[in-house]
């Protein structure tokens, strides 16, 4: 029975792992540490390991992952940002979960907007205190509003149905447009200038990173809202913050911050938080902050489990790794994974 190191586990990861785990004959130890370099040797004596978007998975820890014969990694998860994807060529294999349910991250876009939109934040706080006042609750009509969707892979699309789906008026930009699919393309710049929100479902990378900077901000609509629910380091978090505070932007709704790896996911209520740009935007009224909550319904969570263990299946039967990664396949496709359909 092969045996599988998971990092960073939480209950609810635990749930369908344990359901599947059996049926594909794994042997699973699960950390609750984060993976990075100071935890990578507690992969002794493990063939493989699971990490998630916020472990560590640097040269230093993919190295000493080899000193101790773990073969493959496993990503549970779509992005990969966090793996330096060169250290590990012909060292180890990386897999992901590109697809666990496009559906749950774009419905969560959808209610970061809806609720920023009509104030259900501070509607719920109100009356919970007895206040059942409406003043400062005013919304307005998503139908006829512009929408600029920046990525349009998977997630992307499925917002992009559910904006028609409110009759929004839907406009879109990606290097590397969708085929085949009735969505009305722009330049970033025109998407910028002409969009009453802004939705990002876009990978993270060193293209992307602060795609919206202090230059891009200052050319939005005065009131635009920005809603992120792909990487926090999409946006320049500073920027964000006195782009609110001088009003130029109406509202935003983050479920991903770009200082993110050391608070998401972890329990801080009885501390005082030290990241002074993120303590400012979760005080504001006009954001509202999620801890990288999108993926986290019960159909994803279930996808990426099975997905996941299919993956190390088919790396242990020496079958193809159609999910595997590598430098080259982020070079646009670039890998053909010649070597038995694996990259290396």
């Amino acid at each position: 029975m092969k045996k599988i190191a998971f990092f960073d586990a939480k209950p609810y990861d635990r749930t369908w792992f344990d359901y599947y785990k059996e049926q594909f004959g794994f042997e699973i130890k699960y950390f609750e540490n984060k993976f990075s370099k100071d935890t990578a040797f507690m992969a002794h004596g493990f063939e493989a390991i699971v990490v998630f978007v916020n472990d560590e998975v640097d040269k230093e820890a993919i190295d000493i992952l080899v000193e101790n014969n773990v073969k493959v990694i496993a990503l549970r998860s779509a992005g990969y940002n966090n793996v330096d994807i060169k250290a590990a060529f012909n060292k180890v294999h990386v897999v992901r979960v590109p697809a666990y349910s496009p559906y749950a991250v774009a419905e969560h876009a959808i209610a970061l907007l809806l609720a920023l939109n009509r104030q259900i934040h501070r509607a719920y706080n109100r009356t919970r205190d007895g206040n059942f006042s409406l003043t400062g609750l005013t919304g307005f009509d998503l139908h006829g509003k512009t929408v600029g969707v920046i990525g349009t892979g998977k997630i992307g699309q499925v917002f992009i149905d559910i904006c028609h789906g409110f009759g929004m008026n839907v406009i879109a930009f990606d290097p590397f447009p969708a085929q085949g699919l009735d969505i009305h393309y722009v330049t970033l710049d025109e998407l910028i200038k002409k969009s009453d929100m802004i939705s990002l479902h876009c990978p993270l990378t060193k293209d992307t990173h602060h795609m919206i900077d202090p230059e891009k901000l200052s050319k939005m609509k005065d009131g635009v809202y920005i809603i992120n629910t792909s990487r926090g380091g999409l946006i320049d978090s500073k920027a964000l913050l006195n782009a609110i505070k001088t009003q130029k932007i109406g509202a935003a709704g983050l479920d991903v911050y770009e200082e993110e790896s050391d608070l998401f996911y972890e329990d801080f209520s009885n501390t005082i938080l030290q990241d002074d740009i993120l303590a400012r935007l979760i005080s504001l009224p006009n954001v509202i902050v999620t801890s990288h909550q999108a993926f986290l319904t019960e159909d994803a969570l279930c996808n990426i489990a099975k997905t996941t263990l299919e993956n190390f299946a088919a790396y242990f039967n020496n079958d193809p790794l159609i999910n595997e990664i590598c430098y080259q396949c982020n070079k646009s496709g670039s890998c053909n994974k010649k070597h038995e359909k694996r990259c290396f």
